[in-house]
């Protein structure tokens, strides 16, 4: 174990070097700079005010060497300055990690409880007038885009109760902050609770179909026994291979949503640093998001081998 562990880590080690250099480069391919916004925004080019400018940023040295910059920065804990706000990166990024991680969290909270437990209903009763009608809400959930869900929902507010359950910047304790942030998390949850259902749901069907099935049937365990203890947990590698896909994608694909509904969140900062050409703001977060699905990665491989006990990771 210790040596799989030792090369996974390597891997990993790899995988965000590599990551880091693509975030870069590309970054700087996209045509234009912080200053080519201000100075086209202001209407006029002033070169020698924007050689300044560029002096001033570090964008006038080679590439390289702003890539050996940051990646020093990065090791000493520091982000840089951000271009607009003339703040510390990781003063503007910090304060909005939590808002999406909450959001997140709640969202596939909500997707697992909701999906799980109905994909295994179907699955049990399958054919039957309960089994259609649970394919047909997980087709509608997979079919409904989750920011038309959020309006929906946003105008339902409006007309039934009078107000909208738009987030604010300073709620008054942490449970308020979770009520706020139900409403959006269900919106984006109910999308993926039915392609976990789904996909539960097909899972378990493979299972039954296996010889230990019958085997253990044969052998006089309950319906329960079989169903829960036998097939559920030999059906939820796949299943928890999209949680960790989902949990990964919601850090970084949540700007519709946030955006709707005025959440102050990672994903929503990254369209608008994007926007700006807010480089220290742009390759910290996007190095962000993909810390995030390396390790999100790695702790579904550590779940592989708690969920069966068949799968061994040697040295």
């Amino acid at each position: 174990m210790g040596g799989y562990l030792a090369r996974r880590s390597l891997l990993m080690v790899l995988t965000l070097f590599g990551m880091s250099v693509l975030i870069f480069v590309m970054l700087r391919l996209v045509p234009g700079n912080i200053t080519d916004i201000i100075f086209d925004s202001a209407g006029f080019v002033n070169e020698r005010q924007k050689a300044k400018i560029e002096k001033q940023l570090g964008l006038d040295q080679p590439i390289v060497t702003q890539y050996a910059r940051w990646i020093a920065g990065l090791a000493k804990g520091d982000l840089g300055y951000a271009y607009v706000s003339e703040k510390p990166a990781i003063d503007e990024i910090l304060p909005r990690i939590p808002v999406t991680a909450k959001l997140a969290a709640l969202a596939l909270t909500f997707s697992v409880l909701l999906g799980v437990p109905l994909g295994v209903i179907s699955a049990v009763r399958q054919n039957t007038t309960l089994d259609y009608v649970l394919r047909v809400v997980s087709l509608s959930g997979l079919s409904l885009p989750s920011f038309w869900l959020g309006l929906l929902i946003l105008m339902a507010f409006v007309h039934w109760f009078g107000w909208i359950p738009i987030y604010r910047s300073t709620p008054d304790d942490f449970w308020e902050e979770i009520a706020l942030l139900c409403i959006p998390a269900a919106a984006v949850g109910f999308r993926y609770s039915s392609l976990v259902m789904r996909l539960t749901r097909s899972s378990m069907l493979e299972v039954f179909r296996q010889d230990y099935i019958r085997t253990a049937r044969a052998k006089g365990a309950s319906e329960a026994s079989v169903n829960y203890n036998h097939a559920l947990r030999n059906a939820m590698l796949p299943v928890v291979t999209i949680i960790g896909i989902e949990a990964a994608f919601l850090v970084g694909g949540l700007i519709v949503t946030e955006t709707v509904f005025n959440i102050p969140g990672v994903a929503r900062f990254l369209v608008e640093a994007i926007r700006w050409r807010d480089y220290p703001i742009v390759q910290n977060l996007v190095m962000f998001i993909a810390v995030v699905v390396v390790l999100v990665n790695f702790l579904v491989d550590m779940a592989y081998a708690l969920l069966d006990p068949r799968i061994r990771y040697e040295d």
